[in-house]
C-alpha cells in the first residue's frame, strides 16, 4: 500500500502551510488560486521557459524572464479562481475538491469575482512589456481559459482546450523575442499539448467516479479502460512532436539525449498507472514536474 488517503488526495491539507502562518483573512485567497498547490505553476512554468531559451537560443533578457515568470503564474491563478467560480456547485460534492473555499463557504461568489479581477488587473498589467504581436496573442487565450471550466459539461475533450491554453505562453515567448511563431515552435507547443492531455487523464482517474455520478466528462471517463494504452499514444505523440520540434529549431545534438530521457520518463509512467488506484495516479501527475524540468533543461543544453 502507498500510504495515501481520501485526505492527502484533498485539494485542501488541513495543519499545512498556509494555516500555520497566514492570517486567517488572507488563507480562502491563498487556496483559490492553488497557491498552496503550487504542481499546476511548475507544469505552466517549465514549457514557457523552454520557449523562451529556445526562441533566445541561450538564456533570454532578466526582464523577459520575469515578464513571463509572473505572467504564467498570476494566468495560472487566475485559472483556477476562474475554474472554482464555474464548478462552486460541482466541487462541494467531489471528494478531492469539496473543501474547497468557495466550495465550503469560506469566500463568496462576489469575493471570488473580486479577486479574479484583481488578478486579470495584474496579468494586463504585463501586457505593457510585450511587442504588439506579442501582446495580441495573448489576449487571444482569454476566451478559453473563460471557456475551460464549462466543457466538462458538453465535451469529453476539457484536457485538450486546458492544454491549448495552459501552453499558451509558449507562443507568446517566440512573438515577443524572435517577433514571428517558427513551425518548430509550434510543434513543440502541439507536444505540450498532447502531454497535457496524457498527465491531466491520469489525474482525471482520481476523480473518475465522482464525475460519472455528476454527470461531467473528461477523457478519464472517455477512455474508460483503455486509459494506460490511450494515456501512452499521447506521451508517445508528445515525444515525437518535441524531438520534431527541436530537429526543426536547430537543437543541437545533447537535446536529443534530453527526449530520450522525457521517453523513458513516460514509459515508466505508463507502466505503474492503475485505473483502480487513485493515488497511484495522484502520484504520476505530480510526477510531471520532473517532464518539465528535464524539457527545460533539453532546451538549455540544446542551445549549447
Amino acid at each position: 500500500m502507498s500510504g495515501i488517503t481520501d485526505r492527502d488526495l484533498s485539494d485542501i491539507q488541513r495543519g499545512d502551510w498556509v494555516e500555520r502562518f497566514l492570517p486567517l483573512p488572507v488563507r480562502p485567497y491563498i487556496r483559490l488560486a492553488r497557491l498552496d498547490r503550487p504542481v499546476g505553476i511548475w507544469l505552466t512554468l517549465f514549457p514557457c521557459w523552454a520557449a523562451l531559451l529556445q526562441a533566445a537560443h541561450g538564456f533570454p533578457d532578466l526582464r523577459t524572464l520575469l515578464v513571463f515568470t509572473l505572467g504564467a503564474f498570476v494566468m495560472r491563478s487566475a485559472g483556477c479562481t476562474i475554474n472554482d467560480i464555474a464548478d462552486r456547485n460541482f466541487d462541494g460534492q467531489v471528494q478531492r475538491t469539496r473543501l474547497r473555499p468557495l466550495a465550503n463557504g469560506e469566500i463568496s461568489l462576489f469575493g471570488a469575482i473580486v479577486f479574479l479581477a484583481v488578478q486579470l488587473a495584474l496579468t494586463a498589467s504585463l501586457l505593457i512589456f510585450l511587442s504588439s504581436f506579442a501582446r495580441l496573442l495573448a489576449i487571444g487565450v482569454l476566451p478559453l481559459v473563460v471557456l475551460y471550466p464549462f466543457c466538462k459539461r458538453f465535451t469529453h475533450w476539457p484536457q485538450a482546450v486546458l492544454g491549448i491554453a495552459f501552453n499558451w505562453g509558449m507562443l507568446v515567448a517566440w512573438a515577443q523575442i524572435a517577433g514571428h511563431v517558427p513551425v518548430g515552435a509550434v510543434l513543440m507547443w502541439a507536444g505540450a499539448i498532447t502531454w497535457q492531455i496524457g498527465y491531466d487523464t491520469t489525474y482525471g482517474y482520481v476523480d473518475i467516479r465522482d464525475d460519472k455520478r455528476l454527470g461531467l466528462k473528461s477523457t478519464a471517463v472517455l477512455f474508460g479502460a483503455h486509459g494506460k494504452s490511450l494515456i501512452s499514444v499521447f506521451y508517445a505523440l508528445t515525444v515525437t512532436a518535441w524531438s520534431l520540434g527541436g530537429w526543426v529549431l536547430g537543437m543541437s545534438s545533447p537535446y536529443a539525449f534530453g527526449m530520450l530521457v522525457i521517453a523513458a520518463h513516460f514509459g515508466w509512467q505508463a507502466w505503474r498507472f492503475d485505473i483502480v488506484r487513485p493515488e497511484v495516479n495522484f502520484r504520476l501527475f505530480l510526477a510531471n514536474i520532473l517532464t518539465g524540468a528535464v524539457l527545460a533543461a533539453s532546451a538549455f543544453i540544446g542551445t549549447l
